[in-house]
């Protein structure tokens, strides 16, 4: 059984990191596709289910979560066509729910949070989700001022002109709108005005569209406004971003509201007070689906009162109190035409199924993930089969099986390598498991030999959450670890190359595909980079399982560049009081721990950093600066508490500019026990830490929060 079909509970850690980490590739490039190229290459269905896999496999291992999770991420970053625009509020995503069950639990998780009675009503509203694109549109004194795409969900795309031409987008609001107002929801195009712009297209011999939400994404990203102007766009208004005065307390009051300023809202959103009633508007909306003239992929839940919905807050980059629960995925059959192996950063070999071109929920797929030589062996697919696709959502779909009777005679087996198909043609290797069996990721032997791993660490150390040089993408990586006058092989080289440029003969603007400012541009974008935060240091360096959100964790924990590094040798070197040190820190665990010590332990890694670090500037981790009795100090909490939910207790006590551990240790300053708590309470009396129960805590940070 392959990883991706073994049941997250039966899962071992190292299982569900791979897991994890193959999301988390996978689901990045689907948001790239569809957020900032306006083409998917998966149903929203199959994308869907990848989501859902990711978050459950995080839940059964907090500590693992990566920081290029799907979870931590909205949208993608904004195209360099338009100018930027950065939200006064973010744009954020919401999580999925994908069965009864997740309803009735995220419903059951409200209550949980907000301590309220099992059976306790919580005014809901359930809404259509439009499948469009999100546009934030800025008024002052009533007055249209901007427009931006969602973007990444931090800075979006300017896109004011295109805006203007939308019908349903009013320049000047009616009633009485606040002074500031930032109205957010949907833009989308009709069933039949699809249609009718193909038919149009097609008289004039010109290429036909494929959906309408990518048409409608693409319309209102035009360079021209009047080519958005003379596509049949519409508008549904449902949330809000920066207000100057809330004209209303709740959600249903606040979509009034919208209504009364001139937008179009949707008429199908309903309040509830159960989640038997979000269930039966749920299937109310699906009846309807089909008769509706405009695409949606679910039904969006909402917490209605503003006030819970501020205690509520956000779980990572999800509000709490929200959720969207997907249509079931969409299946279609196609042609398995090959299998290409892919190498990754860490010498995964990938096997990647190479498909005739089919649609699915409305989005060509090309290729979909096979995960490894089990799943392959498991699905008994062979080369040249008709394959059912399933795709679930924004993320590479996936192969539920073949037709057999639709085999060819010629159908070939597929052979997995063993050897890389690198250049150098290193071994493959299986790695074992805790059991002391063969695990199911093959890997190259080859480590930083291999040139596909050694690109691929490459392109990691420069991509968005690391370094995130401007103009030093995959394409020109590839450039320079293959030039023979500017060679980059690791990333110190990256800080040599203008002056290595200098020094030669053949300069990089008269190369193919330079010039002079694409060269200088290169250069000044390399230089302001020279000096790079302490988190996106670490996570540069491409230490296995530790991702931007874990490089924030050891950033924030040790301050400096110099002390996590002595940190990691010491840790490396096998002292037990650096090790204990870092595994008192909230999310890190054995993996993380022995993942750097590995890495420092290696001469070739040690001396790849030294050598970088000499490049480079690293700026200390910021640090909260808050005016309370806890600020930087190590909180534990333990026990059962009564007056808030162990969430609630981190979120405070983050906010006051303290950490929050999830051990008690000698970095411990103070333990707040409930009752029933055990062995942290007994190690804080060892240690000598201070212990409080929860009423003293409320009364050490009263009026603080």
């Amino acid at each position: 059984m392959t990883i991706a079909n073994i049941p997250v509970e039966d899962m071992t850690e190292e299982q569900a990191r791979e897991e994890l980490a193959r999301l988390a590739r996978e689901i990045a490039e689907h948001d790239r596709l569809y957020h900032a190229e306006d083409r998917p290459a998966i149903s929203d269905a199959e994308y869907d289910t990848l989501r859902r896999r990711n978050l459950a496999v995080e839940q059964a291992f907090p500590h693992l979560i990566r920081e290029d999770s799907p979870s931590r991420r909205v949208g993608a970053p904004v195209s360099e066509k338009f100018e930027k625009v950065r939200h006064k509020v973010p744009m954020l995503s919401l999580d999925n729910a994908f069965s009864d069950e997740d309803v009735i639990e995220f419903v059951a998780r409200i209550r949980r949070y907000l301590k309220l009675a099992p059976d306790a009503p919580i005014d809901m509203t359930a809404e259509p989700k439009i499948d469009g694109l999100s546009l934030s549109l800025r008024y002052e004194a009533g007055r249209l001022v901007s427009a931006a795409t969602r973007g990444d969900g931090q800075v979006g795309e300017n896109v004011t002109a295109n805006a203007r031409a939308v019908a349903d987008i009013p320049n000047v609001l009616a009633g009485a709108p606040p002074e500031i107002i930032e109205v957010r929801g949907e833009v989308y195009m009709t069933h039949r005005d699809f249609l009718a712009l193909n038919a149009r297209q097609e008289a004039e011999g010109k290429q036909t569209y494929v959906n309408p939400r990518n048409t409608a994404a693409g319309s209102l990203r035009q360079l021209d406004p009047a080519m958005t102007a003379a596509r049949p766009l519409k508008f549904f208004a449902y949330a809000w971003g920066e207000v100057s005065e809330m004209p209303a307390q709740t959600q249903m009051g606040m979509v009034e509201a919208l209504k009364s300023y001139g937008f179009r809202t949707n008429e199908l959103m309903r309040h509830c007070e159960t989640a038997r009633e979000l269930l039966a508007h749920y299937k109310a909306i699906e009846e309807q689906r089909a008769t509706l003239s405009y695409d949606i992929d679910g039904v969006v839940y909402k917490v209605d009162d503003l006030a819970l919905q501020q205690r509520l807050g956000f779980v990572s980059r999800s509000p709490r109190w929200a959720i969207a629960h997907k249509f079931p995925a969409e299946k279609a059959s196609t042609i398995l035409r090959g299998i290409d192996i892919q190498v990754g950063r860490t010498g995964a070999l990938t096997p990647v199924a190479r498909l005739e071109p089919v649609t699915v929920g409305g989005v060509v797929v090309t290729n979909a993930t096979l995960h490894n030589a089990e799943e392959i062996e498991r699905l008994g697919i062979k080369i040249g089969d008709t394959v059912t696709v399933q795709r679930a959502g924004d993320v590479i779909p996936q192969i539920l099986g073949y037709v057999p009777e639709r085999r060819p005679k010629d159908a070939q087996e597929f052979t997995f390598p063993t050897v890389c198909p690198c250049e150098l043609k290193t071994p493959v290797v299986r790695e074992g498991t805790a059991g002391g069996g063969e695990g199911v990721v093959r890997r190259c032997s080859g480590e930083f030999a291999c040139p596909f791993q050694r690109i691929e660490h490459l392109r990691h150390f420069v991509s968005r959450r690391a370094f995130e040089i401007e103009g030093l993408g995959e394409k020109q990586i590839e450039f320079f670890f293959h030039d023979p006058d500017l060679p980059v092989k690791s990333p110190a080289d990256i800080f040599t190359l203008a002056r290595r440029d200098g020094e030669n003969l053949k300069k990089l603007k008269d190369k193919d595909g330079w010039g002079d400012v694409s060269a200088a541009n290169l250069f000044a974008a390399i230089e302001a980079r020279r000096t790079i935060p302490l988190d996106r240091m670490i996570y540069g360096l491409g230490i296995r399982h530790v991702g931007d959100r874990t490089a924030m964790t050891l950033a924030r924990a040790y301050g400096s560049w110099q002390d996590f590094h002595d940190a990691a040798l010491a840790v490396a070197a096998g002292d037990s009081a650096a090790r204990e040190e870092m595994d008192a820190l909230e999310d890190i665990g054995d993996a993380v721990i022995d993942a750097v010590a590995n890495y420092f332990a290696e001469a070739h890694n040690r001396g790849l950093v030294e050598k970088l670090a000499a490049q480079v500037n690293v700026e200390d981790a910021e640090r909260p600066v808050m005016d309370s009795p806890v600020a930087g100090k190590t909180i534990v909490f333990t026990g059962a508490l009564e007056r808030m939910s162990r969430d609630e207790a981190k979120d405070m006590a983050e906010r006051l500019g303290a950490k929050v551990a999830g051990s008690v240790s000698k970095k411990t300053d103070l333990v707040v026990a409930g009752p029933g708590a055990g062995s942290k309470l007994k190690k804080a009396a060892e240690l000598g830490v201070e212990v409080i129960d929860e009423d003293a805590w409320f009364a050490r940070v009263g009026g603080q929060d």
